[in-house]
């Protein structure tokens, strides 16, 4: 998965923690009230032109007075910094300012590598300026991780493989990513999700991670133990849809109650209703 696809996902995902983590500078008072919603990419793609690129994530932020805030979060990947484009970065905020009827507008760059990079526009003549414009800029690797190493904000702490630190201190930083992770997230998904996503930025050697499962014995198995469980649930729940497949190819919609009896079944019960479909004729015959 490349890099704007990853990021994409953390800040719909996480929008408040990424509005507060990205653009702090104008995040004191995005709290739990003000609701963040990511905007359509097919409404951009129609009113913005093909400009708009799938890593730039426009978020609009409402607060309970009736504010209206377009965040523009645009990610930076590019191994040479002198590629990014504060004039493009410019037409998407005048384009969302058209498009939303407002003029509180945040453009935040994100920077996955240093480098050097304009920090301001300005358009004038020899005696009056005529536009002026910058943006928030949160470069990674300028941050020291142990500044966010105990941070309640997950989009912090899953990004700590993302900040500066020694190469000694990567299975340190690994660690603390995934620690946070295990605190802050208490979904089972988004948990295997997002430790792939410290993996990715991570990116361990193998002499890196067994030096992790040597240091850190009860996260590396509390880790596993949970991948585990959780793969072994996501072939148990591919089986019980195809046993609810067959079931309605053969005898139309089934209810919400025989669905989740067949969710909750064990691998061999499953396996009996997937043969038994092929010669009952009737769905209690089926799951008898």
């Amino acid at each position: 998965m490349s890099h704007d696809q990853n990021f994409k996902n953390l800040i719909v995902d996480y929008p408040h923690a990424a509005v507060q983590f990205f653009a702090a500078a104008d995040a004191a008072h995005v709290d739990k009230r003000v609701r963040i919603i990511p905007i359509r990419e097919e409404q951009l793609k129609e009113r913005l032109g093909d400009r708009f690129r799938e890593l730039d994530v426009p978020l609009l932020v409402e607060w309970p007075d009736g504010r209206r805030e377009a965040v523009l979060l645009v990610l930076e990947e590019e191994s040479d910094t002198s590629k990014f484009s504060i004039h493009r970065l410019a037409h998407y905020c005048l384009d969302l300012s058209e498009l939303f009827k407002t003029n509180r507008v945040v453009p935040v760059a994100i920077f996955l590598r240093q480098g050097q990079r304009p920090e301001e526009l300005i358009l004038g003549g020899d005696h009056h300026r005529y536009l002026a414009f910058r943006y928030l800029s949160c470069s990674l690797p300028e941050l020291n991780w142990r500044n966010w190493r105990d941070s309640d904000n997950i989009v912090a702490r899953l990004n700590l493989p993302n900040m500066r630190y020694d190469p000694s201190e990567r299975v340190a930083v690994y660690a603390m990513a995934l620690r946070g992770l295990m605190q802050l997230e208490p979904d089972p998904d988004k948990r295997l999700k997002y430790a792939d996503f410290v993996d990715i930025y991570a990116n361990l050697s193998d002499t890196e991670r067994e030096q992790y499962e040597r240091d850190y014995p009860e996260e590396t198995k509390t880790m596993q133990s949970f991948s585990t469980r959780m793969r072994e649930e996501g072939i148990q729940l591919g089986e019980a849809n195809v046993v609810v497949y067959l079931l309605e190819q053969k005898f139309g919609t089934i209810g919400t109650e025989i669905r989740q009896r067949i969710e909750r079944a064990d691998p061999d019960t499953l396996l009996r209703w997937s043969g038994r479909v092929l010669t009952e004729n009737s769905l209690e015959d089926v799951l008898r």
